[in-house]
């Protein structure tokens, strides 16, 4: 009998059908036979009137936004498919960056402190064949997401915002001012919306013409009790060399009730790709060794998987007028990352005032929106560190080639210091300590690897390197420039403001 079958089969959450709901789905995808339906039209006309300033569809990221931009004085109607509530798998992010709450006013510090389920250090990264090395204050914070998204709610609804519940989104129309939304119940208009449906949104699938992701990340994983020491957590580990074309790493955060431990590989969508069950499979095997236990001595509460798309062309672009994609639907995280919680609170306070900003001004066309999903270097960049973490179908490899290049890049970055590291492991590049490392990593690690990687992304990923050097001198320079944008129109203002935060989250000035 397969450990998927054993551990998952006679469950009562069904979790073993809804992943194999999930191949069905990772199948499609593979083979490029995803369904792509029309669901934005254009109008010319004009609307007479509207229920809100802004709708978004999606509330469970949707719903941080929107309490946002409610508190700014917005009239904000969210629609949600389902009920909007947090799931039970805590949310990991570091601290500094979970305060960007208290600073926009959405949560006082008492109720940021509730919604801090776990709290642990340090953390683990380690490599077959190298030295462990562990940071402190990084992931280390678990958020209570149903916590947190009901408490976000009850002040949504408090501030005067709408929450369609049960209602998935249908289709919409934009006109020259503004967009109606349908529902199956009903047509809402509003001067803006904002798509927070996810990776597979239909607007997205729409935008993007039904293209093949150029990267995957799959992840498997559970929480479980019965680990006798759970004080620490892993932030990347690898214990195994390349199997079946894959580098399998691991990631584990003590969580409330239990402990959570996510299997995860960089691959691409090849038809040949491993499924979901596949990867579980693998997970369940190689879990024992990794956490030094049987797993007849483990109680799962849950299982956890899914696989995160990444497109080299991203952030998207919508090319509708008052339509803005945000969160995961915009591709706005790097193709290392996993997306989610933590790219949208990294990006709050900079869309929140970029929205409420052109709201103002009513700066709503598809050129004025592209502004406020800027290309970034420093997630460009990252492309290239996809690619050397991940072997083609077809590619011959030494089975520890990835092993090898990340303990000698780990190595150097220890030795340069928490300043270098620290960023890094938050998906946040810069550019002075990527000079600092680069130069200091073994060649012999980082040449067998260029006939993998190729002339042409090489090249592009030259260019974004220059970029984020130039972004970093941009962004000194148009920040001492304040007087200046006293003088120019609101209009100016609103495009000096969008190439500042381009400048600043690009350069990872944010950090």
């Amino acid at each position: 009998m397969k450990l998927i079958e054993q551990y998952l089969q006679s469950r009562t959450d069904q979790v073993l059908e809804r992943l194999q709901k999930a191949d069905e789905f990772w199948y499609k995808l593979k083979a490029e036979q995803l369904e792509t339906a029309t669901v934005i039209q254009n109008s010319s006309e004009k609307l007479t009137e509207w229920d809100s300033d802004i709708i978004i569809c999606g509330g469970t990221l949707g719903i941080i936004l929107g309490a946002s931009l409610q508190k700014l004085g917005w009239k904000v109607i969210l629609i949600e498919r389902g009920i909007l509530r947090g799931r039970a798998q805590e949310w990991n992010i570091s601290r500094e960056e979970l305060n960007t709450l208290v600073e926009l006013e959405l949560l006082t510090t008492t109720e940021l402190e509730n919604a801090i389920a776990t709290e642990y250090n340090p953390a683990r990264i380690g490599f077959l064949g190298g030295k462990d090395i562990w940071v402190k204050d990084v992931l280390n914070i678990g958020v209570d997401p149903v916590y947190l998204l009901e408490t976000l709610k009850n002040k949504f609804l408090a501030w005067g915002g709408v929450l369609l519940e049960n209602t998935a989104f249908k289709n919409a129309t934009t006109y020259d001012n503004g967009v109606a939304v349908s529902t199956a119940d009903n047509t809402i208009k509003t001067r803006l919306l904002l798509d927070a449906m996810g990776h597979f949104s239909p607007i997205v699938k729409q935008a993007r013409g039904g293209v093949k992701p150029d990267a995957i990340c799959m992840v498997v994983g559970s929480c479980a009790q019965g680990y006798e020491n759970n004080d620490t957590g892993d932030l990347i580990y690898s214990f195994t060399p390349i199997i079946n074309q894959c580098q399998y790493f691991w990631e584990a955060f003590p969580a409330r009730d239990g402990r959570t431990t996510y299997m995860f590989s960089y691959l691409d969508a090849h038809r040949d790709r491993p499924s979901l069950e596949y990867f579980m499979e693998e997970y369940l095997r190689l879990l024992p060794e990794y956490q030094n236990i049987e797993l007849e001595k483990l109680d799962f509460s849950r299982f956890l998987f899914g696989f995160f798309p990444a497109y080299n062309k991203s952030p998207l672009h919508l090319p509708f007028n008052r339509i803005l994609a945000v969160g995961d639907s915009s591709g706005s995280q790097s193709p290392v990352s996993f997306g989610g919680f933590g790219s949208m609170i990294r990006h709050l306070k900079r869309l929140s005032f970029g929205i409420n900003e052109a709201l103002q001004i009513d700066s709503l066309t598809q050129k004025d929106l592209a502004l406020l999903q800027p290309y970034q270097p420093n997630i460009s960049v990252t492309w290239l560190f996809q690619k050397t973490m991940s072997v083609a179908i077809d590619q011959k490899a030494n089975p520890n080639q990835i092993n090898n290049l990340m303990n000698g890049v780990f190595q150097v970055m220890e030795k340069l210091g928490d300043d270098v590291l620290k960023p890094f492991l938050q998906d946040v590049i810069k550019f002075i300590p990527l000079a600092k490392t680069l130069p200091l990593v073994n060649p012999k690690l980082v040449l067998p690897l260029l006939p993998q990687i190729g002339i042409n992304p090489l090249a592009n990923w030259s260019l974004h390197y220059f970029n984020l050097a130039l972004y970093s001198i941009l962004y000194s320079v148009g920040n001492s420039t304040h007087s200046i944008v006293k003088k120019l129109s609101p209009q100016q203002q609103y495009y000096y403001h969008r190439y500042l935060d381009a400048w600043q989250y690009g350069a990872g000035k944010d950090y």
